[in-house]
């Protein structure tokens, strides 16, 4: 970066109706040309002031006192353009002024540049941002104002105050105050991190002050059906019109893998036949990420027992899914009637959808991946590490086709003495 032209001149700013007594002394920054000026938010009287020597005259400890004070300034001025030039900044005489006046600081807090950050996402809400990311970012941003106001009684903090204790205690406050688990408490530390890094990334931060704070996620257990508890819950007899229609629901998720909120914004444009097969095409809400979702029978006969449904009509939806909350209340009920001793989800059919109704029966990754609108193969692989099921189905496929072909079978190595060893 080239060398920028630096001039500080102090003076004595006369107001326009000045008639006696002491003047506000004020700093005029320069760089190549461009002036900007500050209030030192000190006085001298004009008699006492060297206009040459841009300072105050005399031995006095005041006179003194007030020389030293604009020294300082003036070297404030002077490291504020390494601090500009060392982060690869422009230098200008704002920038400058902003740094020796403290405004720059006072623009780095925290909660003021989280709503910053949160507002640009809510900006983006379907342009590449999914609602459900703002939802989570806003979330966290009220979490931490009050963690700020109930353990430090403030509204913001500067980002220069941020260290390794303040994150410590902000995690705990999460495990105690807040009752979350490991992993949502450290979702929560990473959404504030996020507004963290991209101050540092700006040159506001040198260094990550958490790069010390352990971010690592306990891996958590995918529940998911077995054949014979999908089969059980589909096959139940069920009188009540409501809870079938949560039964109905879930097992529709189950053989299409979509998550609630994706099921119940599911409209009539979205599915459509392409090449002689009924699919799902359909931006996840979550994620953005495009699904598609080739439909399997049982999918299309729900689809088609409430292709005339008053509410979905009305609507233009294609199922009449209950609000979450009454959803998840009504899978408990279902649960008792159909001795399903596990808690059933609105997340459980997908993970059920993406080992039992899939990857058991040898469907690709690459493919379960495309129809579960992932974002990459990595979250897909998730699920074959928890399948055991499928090692156990694999293994003895494996033993199937080595006995078929009759592989070892005339060894003679099953047919030898042991061999007889000498203990020393």
């Amino acid at each position: 970066m080239l060398e920028k032209s630096l001039g500080l001149l102090f003076y004595l700013k006369k107001p326009k109706d000045y008639a006696e007594g002491p003047v506000l002394i004020y700093l005029r920054i320069t760089v190549d040309g461009v002036q900007k000026e500050m209030s030192t938010k000190r006085l001298c009287e004009p008699e006492k002031w060297n206009g040459k020597a841009n300072r105050a005259i005399g031995n006095k400890e005041d006179v003194k006192a007030l020389n030293t004070y604009l020294d300082v300034l003036q070297n404030k001025a002077y490291d504020a353009r390494t601090h500009l030039i060392d982060r690869g900044k422009i230098v200008t005489a704002l920038a400058i002024r902003n740094i020796i006046s403290g405004e720059d600081q006072r623009q780095w807090m925290l909660m003021t540049l989280f709503k910053s950050h949160n507002d640009g996402l809510k900006a983006m809400i379907g342009k590449g941002v999914a609602k459900g990311t703002y939802t989570n970012f806003e979330t966290s941003h009220k979490h931490l104002a009050k963690f700020l106001k109930s353990q430090y009684k403030i509204d913001d903090i500067n980002i220069l105050s941020l260290d390794l204790e303040f994150i410590k205690k902000l995690y705990n406050w999460f495990r105690t105050v807040k009752d979350l688990n490991h992993n949502s408490a450290l979702k929560n530390i990473a959404n504030m991190k996020k507004i963290v890094l991209d101050c540092v990334d700006n040159g506001w931060l040198i260094a990550d002050p958490f790069a010390k704070f352990e971010m690592t996620r306990e891996e958590v257990d995918t529940v998911y059906l077995t054949k014979e508890q999908v089969q059980a819950i589909a096959n139940k007899k069920i009188t009540s019109p409501r809870l079938s229609k949560v039964r109905d629901m879930f097992i529709f998720s189950c053989f299409t893998g979509l998550a609630f909120i994706d099921m119940k914004q599911l409209k009539r444009s979205e599915v459509f036949t392409n090449d002689g097969e009924l699919r799902i095409y359909k931006n996840r809400q979550k994620t953005g990420t495009p699904a598609v979702i080739p439909l399997l029978p049982i999918a299309k006969g729900i689809l088609k027992k409430y292709e005339d449904d008053e509410y979905c009509v009305v609507r233009d939806m294609l199922l009449p899914v209950l609000s979450n909350q009454k959803y998840n209340t009504y899978l408990k009920d279902l649960a008792d009637k159909c001795d399903i001793e596990i808690e059933l989800s609105s997340k459980m059919a997908r993970n059920t959808f993406a080992t039992t109704i899939t990857l058991a029966n040898n469907v690709p990754m690459e493919t379960i991946s495309k129809m579960m609108g992932h974002k990459s193969l990595r979250q897909t692989q998730h699920y074959a590490k928890v399948l055991a099921i499928k090692v156990n189905e694999d293994m003895a496929e494996l033993d199937k086709r080595l006995t078929n072909d009759k592989f070892m079978a005339d060894s003679p190595i099953l047919n030898e003495e042991r061999p007889k060893m000498r203990i020393v």
